[in-house]
């Protein structure tokens, strides 16, 4: 079985690949590919995905070696063996009324594990191999998947005692939980800041070089993953040039990284208030996604990011008081507070996306030289994108029975809140199927 969103494309020779790995090895239930990000007239995904293109690459690869084989699944773009799947991968309804309880809805991680837990492997394949997805257009879009992905992953908290399962399936619930447990914390040190330059006055001999020490081992920790990225294709042969050219690369990476840090302050502090909120049954809908470049207004940005605003204001403005050297060392983290609704109106302005397009900046490889798939996609009607146009014109037996099954999961969707939620990814692997029997 081949699941896809409905933002997501995959090539037939990465699919035929992918199948022979999986007849080769029949203990392997899950082989999930590596997803890159798929040329974009917004300039928000344009920059978001060159960072990404090189810091999942080298996580993905060291992720593929620690967890072997409990890998993880991101629930499209990944060939999943059926009857263990079917037999095993039932997912459990959680005790308690949402938004932790009730229908899971971050379900790939929990069918990775469960997959491994009935001795089947699970693994992820660290190579670029022609996997796509879009992704998010604009900040507002960005943190909306975001917290839904936050609400998903802390339903994990009643599976990490489930019996039977591996310890490093129990870690990878775990880590997820993590990824978003941290943010939070984040924050507090972030607010916290001030207070602790208003104590380190106090101190006589305060150690200034152990904490530049500490500061700059920190930022070559966190880049690290991308850092790699961006080395290996400056030494591979040919990498700078499929980015446009050794210039427009390093242009990028300088972009990327003033833009990461920008939107990592400003992706914070949204995911610690719904947190707060999550805390309280605030809950969010699982439902379709925006991946059309669109614009945002000035209005629309103050109303959605004047918290990160007003926190920025107060932090920056008590460590001006206190000690303006200290507000300048810290301005890679907190700048993005003060700059948060500048930056989603800028990043979603589609003048700034046909600038970048213009000049060749923050491109990927798909941008310059596309394949004959991505080529297919942005020069296809997006209604012939969406489902294949034999749709209607039933040729066999085989056909006419997903159809019938496309048609009772239609009812379903409409009557039933936990097919309504995976609707896409239901749509896209009928429509494989319906290719793979033309």
């Amino acid at each position: 079985m081949l699941p896809l969103d409905a933002d997501s494309l995959m090539s037939g020779e990465a699919i035929v690949k992918m199948t022979r790995m999986m007849q080769a090895h029949p203990r392997m239930g899950i082989l999930q590919s590596l997803v890159v990000g798929m040329p974009s007239s917004s300039a928000f995904a344009r920059i978001f995905q060159f960072g990404m293109r090189h810091g999942m690459r080298s996580y993905t690869m060291g992720q593929a070696w620690w967890v072997a084989d409990c890998g993880p699944f991101w629930g499209h773009n990944a060939l999943v063996r059926v009857r263990p799947f079917k037999v095993h991968c039932d997912l459990p309804l959680l005790p308690g009324k949402p938004p932790l309880g009730g229908h899971i809805l971050s379900h790939d991680q929990v069918e990775a594990v469960m997959m491994r837990k009935a001795g089947y492997e699970v693994r992820v394949l660290p190579f670029e191999i022609g996997s796509w997805e879009e992704n998010p257009p604009t900040m507002i879009d960005f943190a909306k998947r975001d917290v839904r992905w936050c609400q998903g992953n802390m339903q994990y908290a009643s599976l990490l005692g489930l019996p039977g399962l591996l310890p490093l399936s129990r870690f990878q619930l775990a880590w997820a939980m993590l990824m978003f447990i941290g943010i939070p914390a984040w924050t507090l040190m972030i607010a916290l800041l001030p207070v602790a330059a208003y104590e380190a006055r106090a101190i006589a001999d305060y150690p200034v070089a152990l904490a530049i020490a500490l500061y700059v081992a920190f930022f070559t920790m966190y880049l690290a993953p991308k850092n790699a990225g961006l080395i290996d294709t400056a030494l591979t042969k040919g990498g700078a040039a499929s980015y446009g050219g050794p210039l427009r690369f390093a242009a990028s990476a300088l972009i990327e990284l003033v833009f990461s840090f920008l939107q990592g302050a400003i992706s914070t502090v949204r995911t610690t208030v719904f947190m707060i909120g999550l805390a309280f049954g605030k809950s969010v809908t699982w439902g379709g996604q925006s991946r059309d470049a669109r614009g945002i207004s000035w209005p629309s940005a103050v109303q959605n990011f004047w918290p990160q605003t007003l926190f920025g204001i107060v932090v920056c403005g008590a460590l001006l008081v206190i000690s303006p050297t200290i507000l300048m060392w810290s301005f890679p983290l907190t700048i993005g507070y003060l700059l948060a609704v500048p930056f989603a109106v800028l990043t979603s302005s589609p003048a700034v996306g046909r600038w970048l397009q213009d000049w060749g900046l923050c491109g990927i490889p798909e941008d310059f030289a596309p394949s004959q798939e991505i080529w297919r996609w942005k020069n296809a009607p997006k209604i012939q994108r969406q489902c294949p146009a034999s749709f209607n014109r039933p040729h066999s037996f085989v056909q006419l029975w997903i159809r019938l099954r496309f048609r009772l999961l239609s009812s379903l969707r409409t009557t039933t809140p936990v097919f309504a939620g995976h609707w896409t990814s239901i749509t896209a692997m009928s429509c494989v199927t319906l290719r793979w029997t033309d």
